[in-house]
């Protein structure tokens, strides 16, 4: 199934005095790169969290944002690091005498410094990771929804381009069906303009023939071309869960390389306005499939 790699999806849920916010935000990436950003007293989460999302989405640069708020009043427990304070306090204390500095330390700038200042919620990890999994989930849905929206018209521009690519190899094979002929038509009309007929070896003619058939030949890489469009039209339209955005990359490299081997055979205007106009689309659709999973 085609799946863009951008998107957007958001969960929210609140459970007894707790609501929890999930966003997700996706773009296209080279490999499965996940970042998460959540409350720092939920930070053993992180990791099964992280499995989840790994399991729906394979592919991207995935931002995830989770706030967590505790509505119940009775539940807020600040505490102060007394010790930690004091050692901060003994450390400036000895810079105000070292550098005679203004000696202007205050409570509140004491609190302000790391970790002086703690909430100690108690913390259910297996109550969070329960509540928080049921949320995520809503978001990946959410993703994915709109993922697959975008990969719907994705999949609409790559069929469009892929058909004009069909029709270009469809030109290519007419007219170099007749490329054989003209060339030994030519070779005649030359032999009579220049009335040396009588001196030409028919053998050495009609090997000159073949020689020209044999390097001009593009039929074998039309039967591939046509082979790999196939497939890209049978991995495009497939209902099957899982990226596909890699196979489909691998299959327009090799479309593109038959194109290539096509243009360097060439021996005619027509098919290499064709050529031309194939790896314009391929180039094309390659931008495109950039953003699929």
């Amino acid at each position: 199934m085609v799946k863009s790699m951008t998107g957007f999806g958001r969960g929210v849920s609140s459970f007894d005095s707790r609501r929890y916010t999930v966003d997700i935000k996706t773009v296209n990436h080279r490999y499965n790169d996940i970042s998460i950003r959540m409350p720092r007293f939920l930070i053993a989460l992180e990791d099964p969290l992280r499995q989840i999302i790994s399991k729906y989405i394979s592919r991207g640069r995935i931002d995830v944002f989770i706030n967590v708020e505790n509505l119940d009043e009775n539940s807020k427990n600040v505490k102060v690091d007394s010790a930690l304070a004091g050692a901060y306090i003994e450390e400036m204390r000895k810079l105000i005498s070292k550098y005679d500095l203004t000696n202007d330390i205050s409570a509140t700038s004491v609190l302000r410094l790391p970790d002086v200042i703690t909430s100690s919620d108690e913390v259910d990890e297996d109550l969070y990771l329960s509540e928080l999994t049921q949320t995520l989930n809503t978001a990946i849905e959410n993703l994915n929804s709109a993922r697959e929206k975008e990969g719907s018209k994705l999949r609409e521009d790559i069929t469009n381009r892929l058909n004009v690519i069909s029709s270009d190899v469809d030109a290519m094979s007419e007219r170099s069906a007749n490329l054989l002929d003209e060339y030994k038509l030519k070779l005649e009309n030359r032999i009579k303009e220049l009335n040396i007929k009588d001196i030409i070896d028919e053998t050495r003619l009609g090997a000159e023939i073949v020689l020209f058939a044999d390097k001009s030949s593009i039929c074998e890489e039309i039967t591939r071309l046509r082979a790999h469009i196939e497939s890209f039209i049978k991995l495009l339209n497939s209902t099957e869960k899982g990226a596909c955005g890699k196979k489909l990359d691998f299959i327009l490299q090799e479309m593109n390389r038959e194109v290539n081997t096509i243009g360097s055979k060439a021996n005619c205007i027509d098919i290499t306005n064709s050529v031309v106009n194939a790896k314009n689309e391929i180039e094309n659709i390659r931008e495109q499939v950039q953003n699929i999973e």
